[in-house]
């Protein structure tokens, strides 16, 4: 078993779309980024990337790559768990922290976890997306940036089979 970490944050700009899980959530204000911004799909992907040594996000999407310019962030996620699975892994579970003043993530978050689940194909069960305020302190608090925390779980595949 190997476990992933990671945290983002983008700003909140006017004339962006606000996307988090691949949803998008009505609100006056968009992320800044040079992909479609969505901070908790690339928190999932880079933890997922984390759990076993295989980089970063900026490493392997770089920002200097027209390519990338305005790409959907379920692109990212899928390319990197197919490098998990690659090396022979699986994910067990997914929790993530959506951490955002405004807009309320309540209403959206069982969306959320149902679009995760698809980008994935992973049962919803294994993913769990939480939300929390800052409590009106510093960047996010003050309602200039939304951030994204997750921790994933992997394990290695197995061939045996158990009766």
């Amino acid at each position: 078993m190997r476990i992933g970490h990671s945290w983002d944050i983008h700003r909140l700009v006017e004339g962006r779309k606000l996307i988090l899980g691949g949803v998008e959530i009505p609100h006056e204000v968009g992320l800044l980024g040079h992909s479609d911004a969505d901070c908790l799909l690339h928190s999932i992907a880079e933890a997922l990337l984390g759990s076993l040594a295989l980089g970063d996000l900026g490493a392997i999407f770089p920002d200097t790559d027209m390519a990338n310019k305005d790409l959907d962030s379920s692109f990212i996620l899928r390319k990197c768990y197919q490098m998990v699975l690659e090396k022979g892994y699986y994910i067990c579970n997914i929790d993530s922290t959506i951490y955002a003043e405004k807009p309320k993530m309540r209403p959206f978050v069982d969306y959320i976890r149902k679009s995760i689940s698809e980008i994935l194909q992973l049962d919803i069960d294994k993913i769990s997306v939480k939300a929390t305020t800052h409590e009106k302190l510093g960047p996010i608090g003050e309602k200039k940036a939304i951030a994204c925390e997750t921790v994933v779980l992997v394990d290695k595949k197995s061939n045996l089979v158990l009766l």
